[in-house]
């Protein structure tokens, strides 16, 4: 590789950076130089092209639009620069050390993974772990993430995955809420307190709310509305456990707190499985990479699963 090509692949890199940013100041913030240096990368490819690759505007969200050739180019663009990083990778793996980027929700890092880590960390004490929290799902290819746990049916576009975790879900509550004997006594009891409604579900179709867990449990009664609603699951738990309401808990989140006391299960009898489930998912071509296939194992193990 001369100078001038690799010249050519940091221009590609800044292209490809500023054009899923729109923004040439966030595609210096993620490859760690100056919106200058940027914006002198993406000129210097545009004229050895010989053509413009964005229409750039004066004003609004999105300042930089990739040009139609621009925009058919990047998809393969992508695909090479991540074929780059993966022969890199595999390069890495012989000096016995690197970086694994791991992305998950707020909640699962830290009702289940973070409590966890350090077993994994000890038995491979050359892998650092980069950990991300998000409540959106990520591009693997674009955000360049190894492996990540995610939460629906197990189908995502580009992505192998691996059930680890199936759930229940039931109502919780703090035990101060039943000191009196007349309370909390039946399914019907519900829609007389506050119900929490956990926010950060409402963009995973096809999970159930209160209405169907209370009609699961023969509750007839139509549920016009939950009183307090909180976006985060962590924070769900922590506001029944605090006493301000009746929180629909799912299995995996609230088990420690169940075992700590802080929060009790309300009507055992009645059972119900979510239809979704936890995965761990990654890009298949990256299946083989050492540290990759090591994390999703030990995930497994943990979760009391078969590793693959």
């Amino acid at each position: 590789m001369n100078g001038k090509t690799l010249v050519h692949l940091n221009a590609l890199r800044a292209f490809e950076a500023s054009a899923r940013h729109q923004s040439f100041a966030l595609a210096a913030g993620e490859l760690h130089v100056t919106p200058a240096a940027v914006g002198q990368l993406v000129r210097s490819l545009e004229d050895w092209l010989g053509t413009p690759l964005f229409l750039r505007g004066s004003s609004g969200r999105a300042r930089l639009q990739p040009t139609e050739a621009a925009e058919r180019a990047l998809p393969d663009i992508r695909a090479g620069l991540d074929r780059l990083a993966l022969g890199m990778e595999r390069l890495r793996e012989g000096a016995g050390h690197g970086v694994l980027t791991l992305t998950v929700s707020p909640a699962f890092a830290a009702k289940w993974l973070l409590p966890r880590l350090e077993r994994f960390q000890q038995r491979h004490p050359d892998t650092d772990v980069r950990l991300e929290t998000r409540l959106k799902a990520v591009d693997f290819l674009a955000q360049r993430v190894d492996i990540g746990v995610r939460y629906g049916l197990g189908h995502w576009p580009g992505l192998s995955a691996v059930k680890l975790l199936d759930e229940d879900l039931f109502p919780v509550c703090a035990p101060r809420l039943l000191q009196s004997p007349d309370r909390l006594r039946q399914p019907e009891d519900l829609l007389r307190e506050t119900l929490i409604h956990d926010e950060s579900m409402d963009d995973h179709a096809g999970f159930p709310g209160w209405a169907t867990w209370l009609e699961a449990a023969g509750v007839r009664t139509r549920l016009s509305r939950c009183p307090l609603r909180i976006n985060n699951s962590a924070a769900v738990l922590q506001a029944a456990a605090e006493g301000q309401g009746i929180a629909l808990a799912r299995s995996v989140m609230v088990r420690d707190d169940l075992a700590a006391g802080r929060l009790v299960r309300l009507f055992p009898a009645v059972e119900y499985r979510s239809p979704l489930s936890y995965y761990v998912v990654y890009r298949g071509e990256c299946a083989g990479l050492p540290r990759l296939a090591a994390f999703r194992d030990w995930l497994l193990e943990e979760a009391g699963q078969s590793p693959v």
